[in-house]
């Protein structure tokens, strides 16, 4: 009598996408390639070119399966994960780096490129810094560029050290407080892009994501006081000392908060030209504003988004 014969990649990676899919998976097909690619140690999978798995495959795929069925994030599965031109190990209580932050990064590489085009050494100070992943790669994309990382949890300052390692990029990485009004005084007025992901999250409004919600640090993500904004207005203070005039601020923010980070900028009076931005889902979802020649009266800024 014949047995049944061994499913197929193809067949096991369907059965994955269904299951993750029933579990609520945003990207169920995505996922169950991503998980198999990694249970046969390569990169990726190339569509019509499945190898043939082994004989130990299905039962470690099917392990890793049931990990993301429980919502646990995909990097940190399979422990590293892609942003921009970086591909970056994902460290346990860092926050995983998001792609709607790319867009943050963007502006601070190109603020950074536009400086050191003018013929000026670009000085970049990575507040909230995380995994690093944003000074990382305006160190990789800009050439020549000073990068100074900060983070409160040394956990996430030894992801970045690791960020930059892989990257082979260096960072001037250290242990601060952003509310710390003495934080990297020697750049004081000598900085040209001061870029941040700060937590920003109010203490009322839990993620309902999972993946957030349970696996990511509450230090990276709660930004303090009622409406969330007590970090971001650290970091405010902290860009208005460290900017020289006419530097960039860029700082990601919830969607919800872009009226009420505009009027922080406006009100504080060191800084000009405050704009929202969108991420690459089309949210409006950062802050951009310029530290003003001179310190601006309070309302003189033109509020207005680009969405």
């Amino acid at each position: 009598m014949t047995g049944r014969h061994a499913p197929s990649l193809r067949e096991l990676v369907d059965g994955a996408t269904q299951l993750l899919r029933e579990a609520g998976v945003g990207s169920p097909a995505h996922d169950a390639r991503a998980l198999a690619a990694f249970a046969l140690g390569r990169e990726r999978l190339v569509p019509g070119l499945d190898p043939d798995p082994d004989p130990g495959f299905a039962a470690r795929f099917a392990a890793l399966v049931e990990r993301r069925r429980a919502r646990e994030p995909l990097q940190r599965i399979t422990g590293r994960t892609a942003f921009r031109y970086l591909d970056v190990p994902v460290a346990d209580g860092v926050f995983v780096p998001r792609p709607e932050t790319e867009t943050v990064a963007e502006h601070a590489v190109g603020e950074a490129r536009r400086v050191r085009e003018a013929g000026r050494d670009a000085v970049v100070v990575d507040l909230c810094c995380g995994a690093g992943v944003i000074g990382a790669s305006v160190a990789l994309e800009v050439p020549g560029a000073r990068v100074h990382a900060v983070d409160a949890s040394p956990a996430a300052v030894d992801a970045t050290r690791a960020t930059a390692r892989e990257a082979r990029v260096a960072l001037d990485v250290e242990v601060g407080d952003v509310r710390d009004a003495h934080l990297l005084a020697a750049l004081d007025g000598a900085v040209d892009v001061v870029v941040a992901n700060p937590p920003y999250i109010p203490p009322d409004a839990v993620p309902q994501d999972p993946e957030v919600r349970d696996h990511d640090p509450d230090l990276a993500l709660y930004g303090g006081g009622a409406d969330g904004l007590e970090v971001p207005r650290a970091v405010v203070d902290a860009a208005a000392r460290l900017l020289r005039p006419g530097g960039l601020l860029v700082m990601e923010h919830a969607e919800v908060q872009a009226a009420a980070v505009r009027a922080e900028l406006r009100a504080h009076g060191s800084f000009t030209q405050v704009t929202t931005d969108q991420d690459l889902t089309g949210r409006d979802r950062m802050v951009l504003a310029r530290k003003a020649e001179q310190r601006a009266s309070t309302g003189s800024d033109v509020e207005h988004s680009r969405s």
